[in-house]
Parts: C-alpha cells; structure tokens; sequence
C-alpha cells in the first residue's frame, strides 16, 4: 500500500559534483517534477560517491526520459 504522505524515492541520476546534480534537478522542477538531491557522503570532501538525484517513483520513467534528453 503506498503512503501518500511518504511517496518512495528512487534514484533516477548520480552525478560527480553538487552543481551539476543542481542542474539537472533544475531541468527536472522546470518540467513540473520535485526532485531532491542527496549526498551520503556529506561528511568527506570532495564526496566520494558523488550526488544522486531524487524523485517519486511515480515520476522516475519521465524524469528519467527528461534527464536523457528524449
């Protein structure tokens, strides 16, 4: 059953730096679809990981599709 109060998040991009991750939420809220951007590995400098890029499940295939550039 979903929880309309705490959609599941789902990674739909990893990005190597905090300004590029930024630009493509960017693209993705100008389409109309929320995103977050998370670093788990906030604590180090540079990230080690990289950035991921956040969005619901529900809009994943098309923030997917935008980030492609399709």
């Amino acid at each position: 059953m979903r929880n309309p109060i705490h959609p599941e998040l789902v990674v739909v991009g990893t990005y190597p730096d905090e300004f590029a991750a930024n630009l493509a939420k960017t693209a993705l809220e100008a389409a109309g679809i929320e995103a977050m951007v998370r670093n788990d590995s906030a604590s180090q400098y540079p990230a080690v990981l990289g950035f991921e890029l956040l969005v619901t499940s529900d809009d994943a295939a098309q923030a997917r599709e935008i980030l492609s550039g399709s």
